[in-house]
């Protein structure tokens, strides 16, 4: 699953609605990632849910559920900070995750994931169901460092599964797949 991302293709500006970006924050690509500090990532994927899928309409749907306007501006409004005007924030687009290829659209994932970390920003990924957790911090795992890596998982149960309808990958697996890697440590 490691490796650099393919290319271009594996971004795509909005694999499930219109080309819109987070909060209006300008779009950045694979090839133009430097100089950021944190970066969006759309992870449109709900292959690896057991019910009520949809979660792959959610990259979009967070992109555009603002009612203000899409100008890359939101002060915070006692404190007078606007973290998107403080820090250099980008929109990757989607990760071309396909429902059919859980396999490669874990893979994409992860390394999308790792080439933004590496190139120093910080990943914020707007994503589908749990799935999704075991290729983000295992791709900042191997940019960090294996253990190095800590995640609060605010969930109803613990996705620490063996297997979902006989898949080791799946949205109540992430967990359990992420410390027998080592990429998260259990403690």
């Amino acid at each position: 699953m490691a490796g650099e991302p393919d290319g271009p293709e594996d971004t795509v500006r909005g694999m499930f609605g219109p080309d819109v970006t987070f909060l209006g924050v300008p779009r950045v690509s694979l090839d133009s990632l430097a100089g950021h500090d944190v970066v969006f990532v759309g992870a449109p994927y709900d292959a690896g849910t057991s019910h009520r899928p949809g979660a792959r309409f959610g990259p979009q749907a967070l992109r555009m559920t603002d009612y203000l306007p899409h100008d890359a501006s939101r002060p915070h409004l006692a404190l007078g900070v606007d973290p998107l005007a403080e820090l250099r924030c980008a929109d990757l687009g989607d990760v071309m995750m396909p429902p059919a290829d859980t396999e490669g659209s874990i893979r994409r994932l992860e390394s999308v994931v790792q080439a933004v970390a590496s190139a120093g920003a910080i990943p914020v990924i707007l994503g589908g169901d749990h799935t999704v957790t075991f290729p983000d911090a295992t791709g900042v795992a191997r940019h960090v460092g294996w253990g190095r890596v800590s995640l609060i998982h605010f969930d109803a149960h613990a996705d620490t599964g063996d297997t979902q309808f006989g898949s080791l990958i799946g949205h109540g697996t992430p967990m359990r797949r992420l410390i027998e890697s080592g990429a998260v440590r259990g403690d």
